[in-house]
């Protein structure tokens, strides 16, 4: 049997699928609608809404098996999302990948499998609508048309869930994806037990900037913060905007002197882009940074709390 291998971006990946707070999720019509119809219209006995975690694929809609999950390192799905067409296997016991498979040999004995990956709005393959059967055969071109075509709906689905997570304005994570994202993050280093720290941002002056330039320049220095905050970040790092003029950053495996000279590389790009830019006003922050302690930090609201707090003590002695 061939484990999958994981994608080019797994992280990356792995941190859009989770933004979108879906897995171990209920049952739901939408998701559910369009597995049965895939079952009815290729005449399948299985069809699976496959999303793939670190460690497994989680069936968010599944007719046909009484599972809910399967460990990734035997998955179908697995393989399905490291390429961009649908991923066939006509006859398992004829494909030495999957021949001695556990799911081949065993319940649910599958002998042919077809699997249309999921794309996220980033790109990223979140998982599979896949189809399953437990004899041999083939899909012809208008086969693979219907499940090319329900995948589509069933992305869209997923695009409605992802947009619940990104802030409209600047195209970053909101509240809610961050909230999610962290705490995934956090339970990693507490059971790793490696350093992180919260940072939360605060800009200074930005309701002058409404009052005097107009909502309509609010919303470009909102926009111009939150790609620097982007640009400063490493691909590990999470930030996000927690509503108005409010953002946060959490830096995983870093030590206190790196996140500030992390902060001191954001303050550096928004120098640069005030100079250039020359709109008539400057964007300024002002920030606070918690250091995250288990025993101490139980919920990713306590730490956004205390950054808060130590960010309105270092904002108010500036005025």
């Amino acid at each position: 049997m061939k484990e999958p291998d994981n994608s080019r971006d797994e992280q990356g990946r792995l941190d859009t699928l989770r933004s979108l707070s879906i897995l171990d999720t209920p049952s739901e019509q939408r998701f559910d609608r369009l597995t049965r119809m895939a079952k009815r219209m290729l005449g399948v006995p299985i069809a699976l809404v496959s999303l793939v975690d670190d460690d497994r694929q989680w069936f968010k809609s599944c007719v046909g098996l009484s599972i809910s999950s399967t460990p990734r390192r035997v998955s179908f799905c697995g393989h399905a999302i490291l390429g961009n067409e649908i991923f066939i296997i006509p006859d398992t016991k004829e494909d030495e990948r999957f021949a001695d498979n556990p799911l081949v040999v065993g319940e649910p004995h599958i002998r042919f499998y077809a699997g249309c990956p999921l794309r996220a709005l980033n790109g990223h393959k979140l998982g599979t609508l896949c189809i399953i059967d437990r004899e041999p055969r083939t899909l012809d071109e208008e086969d693979r048309q219907a499940l090319s075509d329900l995948a589509a709906m069933v992305e869209r689905e997923l695009a409605a869930v992802q947009l619940a997570t990104m802030d409209e304005l600047t195209n970053i994570s909101n509240r809610r994806g961050f909230l999610t994202l962290a705490e995934y993050s956090l339970h990693l280093c507490s059971r790793e037990k490696s350093p992180a720290s919260l940072v939360f941002l605060d800009l200074d002056n930005f309701k002058p900037i409404n009052d005097k330039c107009g909502h309509a320049e609010g919303d470009r220095a909102l926009r111009a913060f939150a790609e620097h905050l982007k640009n400063t970040c490493r691909d590990s790092d999470l930030f996000a905007r927690l509503g108005g003029d409010e953002f946060v950053m959490l830096l995983t495996n870093t030590s206190r002197e790196l996140v500030e000279q992390a902060v001191g590389r954001l303050a550096q790009s928004i120098e640069s882009y005030n100079k250039e830019a020359s709109r008539g006003y400057d964007i300024a922050f002002s920030y606070g940074v918690v250091e995250y302690d288990p025993e101490q930090h139980h919920t990713v609201e306590q730490l956004l709390a205390e950054g808060d707090a130590r960010m309105y003590e270092i904002k108010k002695a500036k005025r």
